[in-house]
């Protein structure tokens, strides 16, 4: 006898751990379940960390970060997926691996680097693979303007030339991009969706002051990717996580001492 009930469509996302709860993996889930996707996840490392610091680092070994990724897609065929902080070069190679052969996942890649504390979060030679095996993977990849300025070797982003540096990123990696511009100085927020073809998507904002907004690269990325396994398009998808995201921002949570980003906010 046919089942009634509705299935719930899978992501994954591929993260490090946040002990404090506020980014990386706890982020993300968060974020997939407000959306009502079921929430897969392999961790690429295991952190001692608050809003304020990252303490500790231990990576995942890639054969680990395997073994996770192969179990998820096994039973749960996720449809779309999201990578955050991977740590090693190990761990970038492993993902990129399962990625490469499992091209009917749509990808977000989060090019996580740098906390917002200031830690580093990705070794240089990590980096080298992120860009080189991983970024071309993706459907969509988010930095933020210090990323952005790395992946473009050194180049000053500002409100003048960001819509120009996001069209060199998806040209140089072939695949679209959304260039994050929260650390603009303006009041008004614009990010930039770009595509390898030349077309460019522009998503302006106000900025919403008096929150920590700490862990919103990956609320932001994880709304997207909850969003191709709804199944829309793109541009749908980063609209959708905007507006996600200004919602989370304009309706707080209060956690121990300040405000904090809202993972189900009230339409």
């Amino acid at each position: 006898m046919k089942s009634d009930k509705k299935v719930l469509p899978a992501a994954l996302t591929v993260a490090g751990s946040d002990s404090g709860g506020g980014a990386g993996i706890q982020a993300d889930m968060l974020t997939f379940a407000a959306y009502r996707v079921h929430a897969c996840s392999a961790i690429s490392a295991i952190t001692a960390q608050n809003p304020e610091e990252v303490a500790a680092v231990r990576p995942s070994s890639a054969k680990m970060l395997e073994a996770q990724l192969k179990c998820v897609f096994e039973y749960y065929a996720p449809k779309a997926a999201k990578t955050g902080m991977l740590a090693t070069a190990q761990c970038v190679r492993a993902a990129a691996r399962f990625f490469g052969e499992n091209r009917q996942i749509r990808l977000v890649v989060d090019p996580v680097m740098i906390s917002t504390s200031g830690a580093k979060l990705l070794s240089d030679d990590a980096a080298k693979c992120l860009s080189q095996l991983l970024i071309p993977l993706a459907e969509v990849f988010t930095p933020n303007l210090d990323e952005a300025s790395v992946l473009l070797d050194g180049v000053k982003i500002d409100s003048r030339n960001i819509a120009a540096c996001a069209a060199r990123l998806a040209q140089k990696y072939g695949t679209a991009v959304l260039l994050k511009g929260g650390h603009l100085s303006s009041n008004e927020l614009v990010d930039i969706l770009a595509k390898p073809c030349g077309s460019t998507t522009c998503f302006k904002s106000k900025r919403i002051g008096g929150v920590n907004t700490h862990g919103s690269g990956c609320t932001l990325s994880a709304a997207i990717a909850a969003n191709m396994a709804l199944g829309k398009s793109l541009p749908q998808c980063c609209a959708a996580a905007k507006k996600f995201m200004q919602r989370a921002l304009k309706k707080p949570v209060a956690l121990s001492r300040d405000l904090f980003i809202n993972r189900f906010p009230q339409p």
